[in-house]
């Protein structure tokens, strides 16, 4: 006994026709041949789903069902001679699934794409229709002071140029190259499996579309060599790792005299021994001498430009963060630069010599230092 078409979706008897529509879909999905190749139980499967939905999404072909059963769409059926002749209407799965979208709205779409196509007409190729060529990437570092200021830098590469002997044509005989006979131009071909069509690289001309029977000897029909270039790449001030620069045409040749493909340059700014970079601004560590912090003064203070001068406030403490406006990185999109950031740390000093020692116990004498660190009552409370 045929099993139930509203078991083989998953749906209720009472369902609606948008919940059948749901059903369908996933269920398609899920054993379409393309997913699941050479299995034949999916195969089986899929054409059960198919046979199912083309019933039960049709109101007549469903009401006749519901009352006769499979047997209504049998040749002499309950429904009449010939059944409801409906079962044959799908040619293949490209028909089921553009039935299924198009009632939707909108055709296939990007669903007919996500299979491969499944057999959509495309028109075959101009063997000698310029073709662009294909973009380059290269990747370079520059330091944070080349960033900061701007740099020229020539980037040595190697990419595919034109053959100079048949001009990118793939051959000195342009009569030679010739629409491909199996594929017609298209670069794909058609193939079957059961009621299951699908399309693939036409193994005669590898996707292309043309064949040459007299390739060039120099390229061997590619219409492209390989050869070592050299461009200059201008890089603009305030670049940052992740940035990129295009130089137009400097890709890959075309083919049959097509444009060039444009070179991408990504830049990676190396870090800095002296400075850390936080967007525009910079950031350095500044150690001073414990009596300058005590005392206070005047610092000089390395910037990307040369030196600045800073004012250290007496009674500075380790860690103070002091701002010197306008010298870290230009923005890259025009603007003003941003700002330095100057951390300093106090240093004190590992080794005394006896009079410094002496002097250092006075000062210490004269602050009230040389009394206990604290209260014997505080030790009290911390041990008891």
């Amino acid at each position: 006994m045929a099993q139930d078409y509203y078991e083989i979706l998953g749906v209720p008897k009472n369902a609606s026709t948008q919940d059948i529509k749901k059903a369908y879909r996933k269920l398609a999905i899920k054993y379409h041949p393309d997913k699941n190749p050479g299995n034949k139980e999916a195969e089986e499967k899929f054409k059960q789903v198919s046979d199912a939905y083309q019933v039960l999404s049709d109101d007549e072909k469903r009401a006749a069902y519901d009352r006769y059963g499979p047997e209504a769409f049998q040749p002499g059926g309950a429904a009449g001679a010939g059944g409801m002749g409906g079962m044959g209407g799908f040619r293949d799965a490209s028909d089921i699934f553009r039935e299924f979208f198009g009632s939707m709205g909108g055709g296939m779409g990007g669903f007919e794409s996500f299979f491969g196509g499944m057999g959509g007409r495309e028109s075959a190729a101009d063997p000698d229709a310029p073709q662009r060529g294909s973009d380059l990437r290269i990747e370079i570092s520059i330091s944070l002071e080349e960033a900061a200021s701007g740099v020229d830098k020539t980037i040595r590469y190697s990419r595919l140029a034109t053959c100079k002997t048949c001009g990118g044509f793939g051959t000195e005989k342009r009569s030679s190259k010739k629409t491909c006979p199996t594929c017609k131009g298209k670069g794909h071909v058609m193939s079957s499996s059961g009621f299951i069509r699908f399309t693939q690289e036409c193994p005669k001309c590898g996707g292309k579309g043309y064949v040459i029977e007299e390739p060039c000897k120099t390229c061997g029909g590619v219409g492209l060599v390989r050869e070592k270039t050299e461009t200059v790449i201008k890089i603009p001030s305030g670049v940052y790792t992740g940035s990129r620069l295009r130089k137009a045409g400097a890709g890959n040749a075309g083919e049959n005299g097509g444009p060039a493909g444009d070179l991408y340059v990504a830049i990676e700014v190396r870090e800095s021994n002296i400075f850390e970079r936080d967007g525009d601004d910079l950031w350095i560590n500044m150690p001073i001498k414990f009596t300058l912090a005590a005392l206070g003064g005047t610092i000089e203070v390395k910037t990307l430009t040369g030196k600045a001068s800073l004012k250290i406030p007496a009674g500075t403490q380790t860690g103070t963060v002091f701002r010197i406006k306008g010298q870290g990185m230009p923005k890259l999109r025009g603007g003003a630069n941003g700002d330095e950031y100057v951390k300093v740390h106090v240093e004190v000093p590992k080794s005394l010599n006896a009079e410094q020692k002496k002097k250092l116990e006075e000062f210490a004498k004269a602050c009230g230092d040389d009394a206990p660190a604290a209260e014997p009552s505080f030790f009290k409370r911390l041990f008891s």
